[in-house]
């Protein structure tokens, strides 16, 4: 059980597009969610490698969001269904290394869809806040302590 004061940090990797344009919407509509996550926009989530998501977890996030197109809407035509089977492979990686299951979330929002974005941060947020600290590895801190 977590820690009622424990705000997990979450590192979201979000495709330039469609993802990254949502949580520009939701930002600009003015919808409240935590700022629990960290964004790095990719051009495609096609380019997300395990080797991001791993170093993340290794620098200290208690979580990861792979976040970018639907199916069939890819900018680079099906860099989406990439991402898709190496967030499969990326699963059962974890799954085997040890790492929980509500760790690693992936989603697929396009960018008309801020409330979906919102939603979706507050639902990986609270997972993540569910599990608690991850402490199932040696970490380097990415963020400084906040007083």
């Amino acid at each position: 059980m977590a820690d009622q004061d424990f705000e997990p940090r979450i590192v979201a990797f979000f495709c330039n597009w469609c993802t990254y344009g949502a949580a520009d919407l939701a930002g600009v509509s003015r919808m409240r969610y935590p700022a629990n996550f960290r964004a790095i926009r990719l051009p495609c989530t096609g380019r997300m490698s395990p080797k991001f998501v791993l170093s993340a977890f290794l620098k200290g996030a208690d979580g990861v969001w792979v976040s970018g197109c639907h199916p069939g809407d890819c900018h680079y035509i099906a860099g989406n269904l990439y991402a898709r089977r190496r967030f499969t492979m990326m699963n059962r990686l974890f799954e085997f290394m040890g790492l929980e299951a509500g760790r690693l979330h992936f989603s697929w929002i396009s960018s008309a869809e801020a409330e979906k974005f919102q939603k979706t941060a507050m639902g990986v947020i609270s997972a993540v806040k569910d599990l608690g600290p991850a402490s199932w590895l040696d970490k380097q801190p990415v963020w400084p302590k906040v007083a």
